[in-house]
């Protein structure tokens, strides 16, 4: 195609002294005829020099940036003879990069947000579960609604597209069914110390996770503790001791239930170093939690009805005499809420090291005791506060 130019009429001189123009010296735009203009090379723009005696003008090359235009020395160099000055635009991106100093502001915001959701989640969820298990008393069918509000929300994000839907494969599946076993034991055994022992209490005995991972990945996988690490359970297992000593919700139910709630949380994190699933874009944190999400579903069905039965039903809770409303809404409240901090708290993990993660769960544990104490007006003794502190400082310190 024959592309077409534009050419400005010579009544306008570049003389050097420009304010000697006058007014009637400068005639409009007027279009050359075609046959003149009309060349197979590409358009330009040129502004003829009427000047009596001729120059010899530089090229100028011109950028378009964000500022407008900026003229700059032409590619060479060099002088070249020429009748008129020759306008070239080369375009460039209208967004400049963002500043690393603004990039690291706005990812420690958002983690700072992350860390924050993750704890008001955690202490809503503690209180909201408490407060069902306690007019409520059947812990598989509060684990039961809890996973199957978590199955709908995975549904629906992988459904309207909120999160990529996984491809996995029926030895991906195998692999992550040891731990979907673990990890619905650990959330039941939780709830059932939940509904028999105070949450201060549940989380104080909680704190001995250290203790049993360090055992069972010496038993599983051959890693064995050195004297510091040991020394340093010590201290977690007298705290734990001092406060169960002198709890006054105590009861063994509670006890053992939180025991066994260690047990299987830790058997996960050893699973899944020896039961590693290969790392493919489909199997992030997020993924693998909503799979085994899933799965729980699935496996508390039949441990339900076979344990509990259907006692979750209106005319059940009415005979019991439950507030039918208030159990279903502070369950469905507890459910959205273990869902939500379980999944922060793996979209932490993708952004930050395991070490940090461990410290931050520490913190969030501190925060859940100090917060059901205050909200449920927990009696608490100086010893019992002494001994919770020596083992959380020192989960603390074990995980640093």
């Amino acid at each position: 195609m024959q592309s077409s130019a534009i050419g400005f009429s010579p009544s306008l001189s570049l003389s050097a002294n420009p304010r000697g123009l006058s007014r009637n010296a400068f005639n409009p735009l007027s279009l050359s005829p075609p046959d003149r203009f009309f060349s197979s090379n590409a358009s330009s723009l040129s502004i003829a020099s009427t000047s009596s005696s001729r120059r010899k003008l530089s090229v100028i090359g011109c950028s378009l940036k964000q500022s407008g235009w900026v003229s700059s020395p032409a590619p060479g160099g060099s002088e070249t003879a020429s009748d008129g000055v020759v306008v070239r635009a080369t375009a460039e991106s209208a967004e400049a990069p963002e500043s690393p100093k603004s990039k690291s502001l706005r990812d420690t915001l958002v983690l700072g947000t992350l860390f924050g959701f993750w704890y008001l989640f955690n202490i809503y969820f503690n209180i909201y579960n408490k407060q069902v298990l306690k007019a409520f008393h059947y812990p598989v069918t509060v684990s039961l609604g809890q996973f199957a509000v978590g199955t709908v929300l995975v549904i629906l994000m992988w459904t309207f597209n909120l999160y990529k839907r996984p491809k996995i494969s029926g030895a991906q599946l195998a692999a992550i069914f040891p731990l979907a076993v673990v990890h619905t034991l650990g959330n039941l055994f939780t709830n059932m110390s939940l509904g028999k022992v105070a949450v201060s209490f549940t989380h104080t005995i909680k704190a001995m996770e250290p203790f049993f991972s360090v055992v069972l990945s010496a038993m599983f996988l051959g890693e064995f503790p050195t004297i510091w690490v040991v020394s340093s359970l010590v201290p977690i297992v007298g705290g734990v001791a001092l406060a169960s000593l002198t709890e006054a919700s105590f009861n063994w139910a509670g006890f053992w239930s939180a025991m066994a709630s260690n047990l299987t949380n830790q058997s996960r994190n050893v699973l899944s170093k020896k039961f590693m699933v290969k790392k493919e874009e489909s199997l992030d944190n997020i993924t693998l939690f909503s799979i085994i999400t899933i799965m729980s579903f699935i496996l508390m069905i039949p441990t339900t009805f076979f344990m509990e039965g259907i006692t979750f039903t209106p005319s059940y809770l009415e005979a019991a005499g439950v507030n039918v409303k208030e159990v279903y809404t502070r369950s469905l409240l507890a459910a959205l809420c273990f869902h939500a901090y379980q999944q922060v708290s793996y979209m932490i993990l993708q952004r930050v090291s395991p070490v940090t993660h461990s410290v931050g769960n520490c913190v969030k544990r501190v925060v859940v005791i100090v917060t059901s104490v205050l909200f449920f007006r927990t009696p608490v003794s100086p010893i019992n506060s002494l001994g919770t502190a020596i083992a959380l400082a020192e989960f603390s310190y074990t995980r640093e």
